[in-house]
């Protein structure tokens, strides 16, 4: 039901045509519905009815998460409160969330998009995913839930936590695939080798991990563990997770014919070629509640157009690099979290948890990366650690162009997350 060969692999002249057409009755809808796109498009002196092509898309505004808190709580929706099924909501950190509402239609297009990226990865009837994202007003559960059961696999919905129980389950039921955060299932990787279990052992073959950044060294840990690990992407604000890798492992399909997908410079809001680090823009195309026209998230990332190995047609994005808004200036240079963490993936002696902590001495700032060694380092080769953090240290200043203090802790110092894993702690902002 969710591999169509006539959809999947859509004739690129084909896609386009039908994007203009779902571009101008989109247009046309959020108009006729929605004071809050009325209004964009007279500050902007747009009349969307001059909007034909993908190349105008370029010149409509951009929409970016403070729409969201300004119009709160459905100031942007295009429905009325009875047409609404569900709300979501982000977890509110900074100002008020951002609030989300769905028609039913809208669900069943959030859990068609991801169901063909279950697919695309062997995910189907037969297979038992355990899904360990949080259920709630977080998106990543029911998004999972619901897209799972679509596409005819049994679900498991254990939510975050309760590590051991998840570990029973898992052989208990012949788990097959598992849906969190990876920080999470290395996490629960280490839980199991303490508990004596042998994950290789088990049926479980895939993993479905998003929800935070994580780079292709990380990658090669979880792999390690017997299982191919996948990406995933969504956002609250889009929907959920939406999106994913398939067999093929380079990068995530976005279904143009429910998306519009752009990469720009996050300076200058220009878009950039293919292959470019950009920040990553999003236009949907079949949302009745709350359509996004140029929604900026944030994300950085590089786009590919061209055909998928797996033959499917629509573009893909690669994994995530960090945020616009995460990035660390230190002393002028720009630092990505991503960067530190394929550095230290890349050494055998040190574990999977870290922390990136920023401070300011005498005007000056400084970075401190606290990470854990394996077990082994400390039972044998303690006196080894000073070299060992120097090496680091070397590794790290060559990576970032500036002097970073190393410090290797004992297995279990970090604190461990079972949603999103909180790597940088930046005292500049206290």
């Amino acid at each position: 039901m969710y591999w169509d060969p006539s959809v999947e692999r859509t004739p690129r002249n084909e896609l386009r045509s039908l994007q203009e057409r779902s571009l101008r009755a989109l247009l046309s809808y959020v108009y006729a519905h929605s004071d809050f796109h009325r209004k964009r498009f007279k500050e902007a002196v747009i009349d969307p009815r001059n909007i034909n092509s993908l190349e105008d898309l370029r010149k409509l505004p951009f929409m970016v998460k403070r729409d969201f808190r300004d119009t709160y709580p459905t100031g942007m929706f295009c429905v009325p409160k009875n047409q609404i099924v569900r709300y979501h909501a982000s977890s509110g950190t900074t100002g008020k969330p951002t609030l989300v509402g769905y028609t039913r239609n809208d669900i069943t297009e959030w859990s068609t998009s991801l169901a063909r990226g279950l697919t695309s990865l062997g995910i189907g009837r037969g297979d038992v995913m355990q899904n360990a994202y949080g259920y709630g007003l977080f998106t990543g559960g029911l998004g999972f839930h619901y897209a799972g059961e679509m596409v005819g696999a049994v679900v498991l919905p254990t939510g975050a936590g309760t590590t051991e129980r998840q570990i029973e389950l898992m052989q208990d039921l012949d788990t097959t695939a598992i849906a969190c955060t990876p920080s999470y299932f290395l996490y629960l990787c280490e839980t199991a080798r303490a508990l004596g279990v042998n994950l290789r052992e088990t049926k479980l073959k895939a993993g479905l991990f998003g929800a935070e950044p994580w780079s292709e060294d990380m990658r090669k840990r979880i792999e390690d563990n017997g299982i191919k690990a996948y990406d995933v992407y969504g956002t609250s604000e889009l929907s959920g997770p939406l999106f994913t890798e398939c067999t093929s492992q380079k990068g995530m399909h976005v279904w143009a014919d429910q998306f519009l997908v752009e990469v720009v410079d996050p300076k200058t809001g220009e878009n950039v070629s293919d292959g470019e680090r950009g920040e990553l823009v999003f236009t949907t195309l079949k949302k009745e509640a709350l359509p996004l026209i140029r929604y900026r998230t944030g994300d950085l990332t590089t786009l590919d157009s061209e055909v998928c190995d797996c033959g499917r047609t629509h573009p893909r994005i690669m994994k995530m690099l960090g945020r616009v808004d995460d990035m660390l200036v230190i002393r002028g240079i720009n630092v990505f979290p991503s960067q530190v963490e394929s550095a230290l993936m890349r050494i055998p002696e040190l574990g999977d948890n870290y922390e990136l902590i920023v401070d300011r001495v005498h005007e000056l700032d400084t970075l401190t990366v606290r990470v854990e060694a394996r077990k082994e380092i400390f039972a044998d080769r303690a006196s080894a650690l000073p070299a060992l953090e120097s090496r680091v240290s070397h590794v790290l200043r060559n990576i970032l162009s500036i002097d970073v203090k190393v410090e290797i802790v004992e297995p279990q110092k970090i604190a461990r997350s079972i949603g999103k894993a909180k790597r940088v702690t930046d005292k500049r902002k206290i």
